[in-house]
């Protein structure tokens, strides 16, 4: 019979049944993060689409935080190191992960990617996922926060066709605002459908090519690592 329960020898059949593979990734994430707690590590996954200027945007931080805060790097793309090389310009500590197919990261890759960083002087882990604004969006990782990134070259429709990063996202980031002169892009159209989304969710509009913004993400990140107040909150107040 084809109803799953009696085969040709007229023997019940036993059906194994797999458990869900993100239950299986949830569990893995929780072990990362108390890994992460446990060495006193703060963390981002920052999630953005291809071309959007999340490596350029690290970079620029990297260069900008305080000497004595310690930041690791977690890089994901399909192929290629091109991404975790223009990093470790500005940081030894920088794993890159290949996915291959892959649209995003899984928690078991981050957490191969752990082991190949020393947690023991790292004060940031900041997890670069691969460029992508909708699969990412699903997975726990074990991070602290997540971070959306958007551009003005993508286009102001992207906060309604991608309203699950949104959802998200303890913090969002318009990138490339130096562009606006060229591009068809409405900053009150954007502002608009973030807030018909999620009003509470901050997003700071600002330029990797000229700095503009940076001020009030260097802010945000410092207080996410020192904890002097939890910026998830006050950024939310």
């Amino acid at each position: 019979m084809k109803n799953g329960q009696i085969n040709r020898t007229g023997k019940p059949m036993r059906i194994e049944v797999v458990e869900n593979v993100q239950k299986v990734n949830d569990r893995i994430a929780a072990v990362n993060r108390a890994l992460l707690h446990e060495h006193g590590v703060r963390s981002f996954n920052l999630i953005g689409a291809p071309g959007c200027g999340k490596t350029a945007w690290l970079e620029r931080t990297l260069a900008s935080l305080p000497a004595g805060l310690v930041v690791g790097v977690l890089t994901g793309d399909l192929a290629t190191t091109r991404d975790a090389e223009r990093i470790a310009a500005h940081t030894p500590h920088v794993a890159q992960i290949n996915t291959g197919r892959g649209c995003h990261l899984e928690a078991h890759q981050v957490q191969e990617g752990l082991s190949r960083l020393d947690l023991e002087v790292i004060d940031l882990l900041v997890i670069e996922n691969v460029g992508n604004l909708i699969c990412p969006v699903s997975w726990d990782l074990g991070q602290d926060a997540t971070v959306g990134m958007f551009s003005v070259t993508e286009g102001d429709d992207k906060p309604a066709k991608h309203p699950y990063i949104v959802l998200a996202a303890d913090l969002l980031l318009l990138n490339k605002t130096d562009l606006l002169p060229y591009v068809p892009f409405r900053p009150a159209r954007f502002r608009a459908d973030l807030a018909a989304i999620r009003d509470d969710v901050p997003c700071i509009e600002g330029s990797v090519a000229t700095g503009a913004g940076f001020d009030a993400w260097l802010d945000w990140v410092t207080r996410l690592v020192v904890r002097v107040e939890d910026p998830l909150e006050e950024a939310r107040s």
